[in-house]
């Protein structure tokens, strides 16, 4: 948490909370610079339409009165599901329930979907089945409270430096650490054990831990009689998955993994943090169902520190799950496909029904669009054309939308693709809510004007709802949405504006004079009994091969964020990692004859990219990591357009590549 510092209607620079339970005076280094791109020249700051193929300014009444007619024209030729919505993990509550709203209630489809789909929803959909409920289980407190913490897919300091550096000092004052990656990233130089897995192997490595903690008697038996249901599945599915099997599936050796479960399952306390080196994989729902299964085996969850704690990619990705930015999901995590609950949101909302069908997720959106089966898209906040994998696939998408509108704070990549484009308001300059990674629903407060003719993206929304005919969108504030919010979502109940002045409230609260809940899943899982749900190993889709020998996996890097559409307009942020590059291992630098900052060659199946080559043992041999936040050197032009069958997840972590030194 911080405060913004403002100058004469202009924000100057940022100060740490020294009482916020999470960042106790701390930020990291994008944190110090947050306001770096508040006032940078490329804001956008009056509404664009395309006309004669350019891009040209025009008024709020003309965009939005077209936006209105073309969605209307686009539903009235293909059907209502013929246009899909994008939310966004940027935007705040608020503003993702508006526009899961105005989805659902005013254009009458389900197809509403965010960021969480490109990160998260493996989690969501896995945590759901084994726990009940797709959230971290504990805060981040607990951190201090832990006698072991098992960090797997996260390369915690760069992507979370706040909790990364709460891990190190807990590992000061004692903790154990395992880290399970292949990276040797700064968090690995701390770790009494570093896992090196084969990219795409972890639920191999997690099936072998667990066949080494019931073998060697290390389960916790009372909690799984007392808590859990299914575990005699469980154990048949791992009763084959020897340490010496496993290291044949990882490339690890067996005593690393017998090491590893034991010191994980031997504490009184453990916890697991993990990212999307787990979840964003063609089988990442299964990566997080051992992860529950592990922590339920040695009965670490419910109690202060232990849990599955999953770090989540954006400021919210929580929140915008919540909200029901997902579709087949209400605010709440309420099913689409309950009758009572699409009467209820219909009474309230003030209309007859609602949509029954789930709609499609986003990844799956693009796909069909690509083929003619959606004809147009509304996107807030993101940025698909770096974002989203196979990026020549995403342009195409794109282009060959009857309809793309964009609302943005820049003219990103994807904007500059739109027909219509709604400049908004960034984070400085609106009133709302975020929720964190633990689950605190925080206040944000507007500091400074939005440039221009610029808007915040609630009352954008708002406005079009408006325009459409409904008139069951006039909110005097966001406050008043927050409101509405608690009255149909159980686990916000008790939040109101007045309720969150200090630090906010973590959900589940039911109701105002609930103190909020630091731990799920205490006496019960959300469920009731929790859920072993044994998986099969399966390899990634795309393996190496003679033409393409490499694997490529992505990341963030410390200086960057998401698409970079903010930090690489941050002056110090871009200063200090201002291009695209590639980590090699010596070993493949010295058959390719590559040296450090020799330009290269990326190719796939899908595209290739030209950047600078870094050699570094941060990888092993085989394997080359590159950042996706450059679109001059862009990773998802390489990376495979393949889902999770259940989450719809792409599969960002495991592509072969070819690399070729440039002349």
């Amino acid at each position: 948490m911080f405060y913004l510092v403002s100058d004469k209607g202009r924000v100057v620079g940022v100060e740490p909370s020294t009482t916020h339970p999470v960042s106790r005076g701390g930020l990291c280094v994008k944190g110090w610079n947050a306001f770096g791109f508040v006032h940078h020249p490329d804001r956008l700051t009056t509404p664009l339409i395309r006309r004669d193929g350019e891009l040209q300014p025009a008024s709020w009444d003309e965009a939005l009165n077209l936006v209105v007619e073309k969605l209307r024209n686009v539903q009235e030729r293909h059907g209502a599901d013929a246009v899909m919505f994008a939310s966004s993990a940027k935007a705040t509550n608020e503003e993702n329930y508006l526009l899961m709203k105005l989805a659902r209630a005013v254009f009458g489809t389900n197809n509403i979907d965010h960021c969480a789909r490109l990160c998260h929803s493996s989690t969501v959909t896995g945590l759901a089945e084994t726990f009940g409920s797709g959230a971290m289980t504990n805060s981040i407190s607990c951190i201090d409270q832990t006698d072991v913490i098992f960090v797997i897919g996260s390369n915690t300091t760069e992507q979370h430096p706040l909790i990364g550096s709460r891990i190190l000092n807990a590992v000061r004052n004692g903790t154990s650490l395992i880290v399970a990656d292949n990276r040797r990233i700064r968090l690995a130089r701390h770790a009494e054990l570093h896992l090196r897995h084969t990219n795409g192997s972890d639920v191999a490595l997690l099936l072998g831990m667990m066949h080494v903690i019931i073998r060697d008697g290390l389960a916790d038996h009372d909690f799984i009689t007392t808590r859990t249901e299914n575990f005699a599945a469980l154990a048949a599915a791992v009763a084959d998955w020897t340490p010496e099997r496993a290291a044949v599936a990882t490339g690890l050796e067996a005593v690393e993994i017998t090491t590893a479960a034991h010191l994980y399952a031997g504490a009184e306390c453990a916890m697991i943090f993990y990212s999307m080196g787990i979840t964003q994989h063609s089988h990442g729902v299964d990566n997080v169902r051992c992860i529950a299964d592990l922590a339920m085996l040695t009965g670490n969850v419910g109690r202060p520190g232990t849990g599955v704690n999953p770090l989540r990619g954006q400021n919210n990705v929580q929140g915008g799950c919540d909200m029901g930015a997902l579709p087949d999901l209400y605010s709440g995590y309420q099913k689409v496909s309950d009758p009572q609950q699409r009467q209820k949101f219909a009474r309230a909302w003030g209309i007859e029904e609602l949509p029954t069908t789930p709609g499609l997720p986003l990844t799956r959106a693009m796909n069909a669009a690509s083929v003619g089966l959606l004809h147009g898209m509304f996107i807030m906040g993101e940025n698909p054309m770096l974002s989203d994998p196979d990026q020549g696939h995403a342009r195409t998408t794109l282009e060959n939308l009857d309809l793309l509108v964009v609302q943005d704070i820049f003219l990103t990549e994807t904007a500059a693709l739109a027909d219509i484009v709604l400049p908004a308001a960034c984070y400085a300059e609106k009133d709302g809510t975020f929720t964190n990674t633990e689950r605190r629903i925080q206040r944000l407060r507007k500091t400074v004007e939005p440039p221009g003719e610029a808007c915040a993206d609630w009352q954008i929304i708002c406005d079009i709802a408006e325009r459409a005919g409904y008139q069951g969108m006039r909110y005097s504030s966001p406050a008043e949405v927050m409101d509405e919010i608690a009255t149909l979502t159980p686990i916000y109940g008790g939040i109101a504006y007045d309720r969150l002045d200090t630090h906010g409230l973590q959900w589940p609260c039911p109701d105002r004079s609930h103190p909020g809940t630091p731990l799920l899943h205490v006496e019960r899982f959300t469920r009731g009994l929790g859920h072993f749900s044994p998986v099969i190993h399966r390899l990634s889709a795309e393996l190496p091969d003679d033409e393409y020998p490499l694997v490529l996996t992505t990341g963030r890097t410390y200086f960057h964020w998401h698409t970079g559409s903010m930090t690489r307009r941050t002056h110090l942020l871009d200063r200090e990692e201002p291009r695209s590059f590639i980590e090699l291992h010596p070993d493949d630098a010295a058959r390719l004859e590559v040296r450090d900052r020799d330009m290269l060659l990326v190719s796939s199946r899908r595209g290739n990219v030209q950047t600078e080559a870094r050699v570094t043992t941060m990888v092993i041999p085989g394997v080359v990591f590159m950042p996706f936040h450059f679109a001059e050197g862009a990773a998802n032009a390489l990376t495979n357009n393949v889902l999770d069958p259940e989450s719809s997840i792409p599969e960002f972590k495991v592509c072969a590549v070819r690399v070729e030194k440039l002349p």
